[in-house]
């Protein structure tokens, strides 16, 4: 299977959260608003044109990745630069072929050569443990709220220094959005059926209560 990796082009917005669309459609909530998330980070100061790709196959894009600038508050007191990843999607029909893993894999080669220390991420410990992602609790990393949680991953960009980026984790405050704009913004897509209640969905609902108090 030819698949060609790039950086994504201005030209390719639409078409690519289309694609992201199809990706999350009902996976984590009845229909999604990644395409949503994907077009807000466009749009601000967090983007970083140069950790965007997507994999083309035949001249149609079939999958998308993208990171943005994020913190930990430390507990040394000192505030470190980190990157979250996301959104990641690859269309079903090209699932489970390694396409995630290698646009992954370019993303973190180019922000090794741009410096950063490490990406993290919230998402399924199962797929991410994959990819070289390692639970953050390991570094004594938690979420804002002071909880460790089996969701919050790292990959390191470099050898990591044992507990130098202990904290708390701070996602861009470009993931938080409006639901209902978000709504409002999806209308511009062709309908499509809202399902409640899927495996995905669940599985969902399990990881994200996974948290325990730090102490």
């Amino acid at each position: 299977m030819t698949i060609e990796y790039r950086l994504e082009t201005p030209d390719d917005y639409r078409e690519t959260e289309n694609m992201i669309r199809e990706a999350f459609w009902n996976v984590y909530c009845p229909g999604c608003f990644e395409h949503f998330m994907l077009h807000q980070i466009r749009q601000s100061s967090a983007f970083i044109e140069s950790l965007d790709f997507v994999a083309v196959k035949d001249g149609r894009i079939i999958g998308n990745v993208i990171s943005v600038q994020s913190y930990i508050e430390g507990d040394d007191g000192q505030k470190h630069t980190v990157l979250s990843l996301g959104p990641i999607g690859v269309l079903p029909a090209f699932q489970r072929t390694g396409v995630g893993r290698r646009l992954i894999e370019l993303m973190r080669q180019q922000a090794v050569r741009m410096g950063y220390k490490a990406i993290l991420l919230c998402g399924d410990p199962a797929y991410y443990s994959k990819n070289g992602f390692e639970p953050a609790e390991k570094y004594s990393i938690r979420t804002k709220d002071n909880k460790f949680a089996a969701a919050l991953q790292i990959l390191w960009l470099r050898n990591p220094n044992d507990k130098e980026l202990a904290g708390r984790y701070f996602e861009n405050e470009i993931y938080e959005f409006d639901s209902q704009e978000a709504s409002l913004f999806d209308r511009q897509f062709p309908t499509k059926e809202k399902i409640s209640g899927t495996p995905t969905q669940k599985r969902f609902d399990e990881v994200v209560a996974m948290q325990k108090d730090y102490f």
